[in-house]
């Protein structure tokens, strides 16, 4: 089942609806997406659906996101606390595309301290909420897509930001990828808004809405988008 996730929500709030909905207990998602991100939220539910939840992991992703310039934030996004301003000062769009190319392609990225990635057992979150840092080995990844969609002009000031389209590979994680740009650029970046448009061959255009599966009817559109397992295995191939 496909799902728009709305800003302000977890993951998991989804997947708890879609198990009242169905009245099924095995319902999962294949990749969360965090409570001020938005879009495209896939759902298996029973045991025969969740176990193609790593197929659905594997696809590539694409999302649209929003970059602030001038701004570091401990976690990356929005949600964390500022550790460090610099003005952006006059960046010309030649330099930003220079720089945006130099993340094209296959690549190694250091996963964000603030992540659900487990170490002894628990997810780096936990740690990172106590101090303490723990910074794992950097991933392969590979970003096929990476282009700006604010238009192609110069950015000037003390802070800016630039709106980006971004296809990637799975285990990419787009706030580091902005901190990265930043860092890259000498004055900082953030994540303040990102939505997933795309898994593999799924659109967030074919999905259900947060508004469809709480309304009198969310039960029966549930029911009617349900996608079988036979089916699904096609759409992968």
């Amino acid at each position: 089942m496909l799902v728009d996730k709305p800003v302000g929500i977890t993951s998991f709030a989804v997947v708890k609806k879609l198990r009242w909905l169905l009245r099924v207990k095995k319902v999962g998602h294949a990749g969360t997406l965090d409570p001020f991100a938005s879009g495209l939220l896939i759902l298996c539910a029973s045991r025969p659906a969740t176990r193609m939840i790593p197929a659905f992991m594997a696809v590539d992703k694409e999302y649209l996101a929003t970059l602030r310039l001038g701004v570091e934030t401990d976690t990356q996004d929005r949600e964390g606390e500022v550790i460090r301003r610099q003005a952006v000062g006059q960046i010309s769009a030649e330099v930003l595309e220079a720089c945006l190319a130099a993340f094209r392609g296959r690549q190694l990225q250091v996963p964000p301290a603030y992540s659900a990635l487990k170490h002894q057992g628990k997810p780096l979150y936990h740690y990172a909420r106590k101090g303490i840092l723990v910074e794992k080995e950097a991933r392969p990844v590979e970003i096929t897509l990476l282009q700006r969609t604010d238009g192609s002009t110069d950015l000037c000031g003390l802070e800016a930001e630039i709106g980006l389209r971004v296809v990637c590979s799975k285990g990419t994680y787009i706030r580091t990828l902005a901190a990265d740009i930043g860092r890259r650029l000498g004055c900082g970046a953030h994540l303040v808004q990102l939505r997933r448009v795309r898994c593999g061959p799924f659109r967030v255009e074919e999905a259900l809405t947060w508004e469809m599966l709480s309304g009198e009817k969310g039960q029966e559109r549930c029911l009617e988008q349900l996608i079988a397992v036979s089916e699904i295995s096609k759409l992968l191939q």
